[in-house]
């Protein structure tokens, strides 16, 4: 989650709501890749969860980074809670169980991405070494209850921990216990929007099955290969999904606010003070009449803040985020921007993707993504085959990324990020089922090497 939005200009309309939100678009030329990945941070000795506080904590990670890096540190009230790239773009904020995630700038290619990673990686494990920790790149922790699982000091997150469980079975888990791999891409219009989120949507479960790679909990196998995607079945079902009206004929930005102001809202914040609404309506915020705020009316940060606390397979701000993926190894880190990338930013590869989707209906798309966390690349849709249909769809994204041609210093082009995804289709395993594999066999039933072989 990124850092809280600050504009205090008021907003008293819908149409103020929709327009902030069509100002996204913007000419191709100026299209840019951001990617986000979540880590989990642990023990060297004992593979424990790292606490905030402690000589040897998230804290003094986030310190150290700040002294590598010059970024600014990001702060609520006394605390360190992240750090801001003022120049370039990029962020490192702190997910509610100390996943610690990169927000990367916005960048022209896949290429800079992978630059962008680099660096924050080799960072991140100059300052954590001399403190006694190390990352791993899974969808779920694969040791912790929650329990054991650290908290980390943000208001919104105190405020979300409260009300998760009064609407479904799995919310802290996702917040403490899971990450993620997202990107972040933009869009030229209206019509640009509607064909990117549909296409995102239809084919988000493709991206679950590819990536899938959370298939441990509490020292043992789940019996999902994406534990991660099921716990989204059940956190928030007022907020979360598959957006079936998002393929209904006038879809728009106004159709996406009206869904938007009928999700309830967990907080209004104003200053460094986050106020608890949870459950209550944007719409009476808008209206002037929210009891927290009397006489207040709402502003961008509150529009923009709300909007983030949405948590939809593809997300819709100024941008659209793919939200579909298990975090992972590192070279998925850069595998994911590229398959989006490919599929959303070349007019033909866009076009063949629609083509492939189209024809389902909201049942087939919802069953796709139901049997997906469990099957991966099993699963089936229309009487194909996940893994059949991940191959078009990475054939498409590859010739996409081909017509694209933007080349590196030595001169290779952006398919070559493609490459783990291409691998697992050959081989028709998901990275949670070689896991899975090696845990039955030479890890003897533990969990504990995967510290060592899945660390960055």
């Amino acid at each position: 989650m990124a850092r809280d939005q600050i504009d205090t200009q008021p907003i008293e309309s819908r149409d103020e709501l929709v327009a902030w939100l069509e100002a996204g678009s913007k000419a191709p030329q100026k299209f840019r890749i951001g990617t986000e990945h979540e880590k989990f941070p642990f023990t060297l000795e004992g593979h424990d969860p790292v606490p905030y506080e402690g000589e040897n904590g998230i804290r003094a990670l986030l310190e150290g980074m700040q002294a590598l890096s010059c970024w600014e540190p990001i702060m609520e009230g006394s605390t360190i809670i992240g750090l801001a790239d003022n120049v370039g773009g990029g962020a490192i904020s702190l997910e509610p169980g100390g996943q610690f995630e990169l927000s990367g700038a916005p960048l022209v290619t896949i290429h800079e991405t992978c630059a962008e990673v680099n660096t924050h990686l080799t960072h991140v494990r100059e300052v954590a070494t001399p403190l006694g920790f190390g990352f791993l790149g899974l969808g779920m922790s694969p040791k912790w209850t929650l329990a054991q699982t650290p908290v980390m000091p943000k208001g919104r997150y105190k405020i979300m921990t409260g009300y998760m469980p009064k609407v479904g079975t799995h919310g802290l888990d996702m917040m403490y216990r899971t990450c993620t791999v997202q990107v972040n891409l933009d869009f030229a219009s209206e019509a640009d929007m509607v064909k990117k989120l549909r296409v995102g949507l239809a084919l988000q479960p493709v991206a679950t099955a590819l990536f899938a790679n959370s298939p441990f909990t509490e020292g043992r196998p789940n019996g999902f290969l994406s534990f991660r995607s099921e716990i989204w079945r059940d956190t928030d079902n007022n907020r979360s999904g598959m957006l079936p009206f998002a393929f209904e004929d006038g879809m728009g930005f106004e159709r996406y606010v009206d869904y938007a102001l009928d999700v309830p809202m967990y907080f209004i914040k104003r200053g460094d003070t986050y106020i608890d609404v949870a459950g209550s309506s944007f719409r009476d915020l808008l209206a002037g009449r929210h009891p927290a705020v009397p006489g207040e009316t709402a502003t961008v940060s509150d529009w923009a803040n709300h909007l983030s606390t949405i948590f939809p397979e593809v997300r819709l701000k100024r941008y659209l985020e793919m939200r579909g993926a298990d975090g992972g190894p590192w070279r998925n880190l850069c595998a994911l921007p590229a398959l989006w990338t490919g599929l959303l930013y070349d007019t033909t590869s866009l076009d063949a993707a629609w083509d492939l989707a189209r024809g389902w209906s909201a049942q087939e798309r919802q069953k796709l993504r139901d049997d997906v966390p469990r099957l991966g690349l099993k699963a089936e849709i229309a009487g194909r085959s996940m893994r059949e249909l991940a191959r078009e769809v990475v054939a498409i994204a590859r010739a996409g990324l081909a017509r694209r041609d933007y080349r590196d210093s030595q001169g290779r082009d952006e398919t070559r990020f493609l490459k783990p995804l291409e691998e697992s289709l050959e081989t028709g395993l998901t990275p949670a089922e070689v896991l899975l594999r090696r845990y039955e066999t030479e890890w003897n039933r533990s969990v504990e090497p995967i510290f060592d072989e899945c660390a960055y």
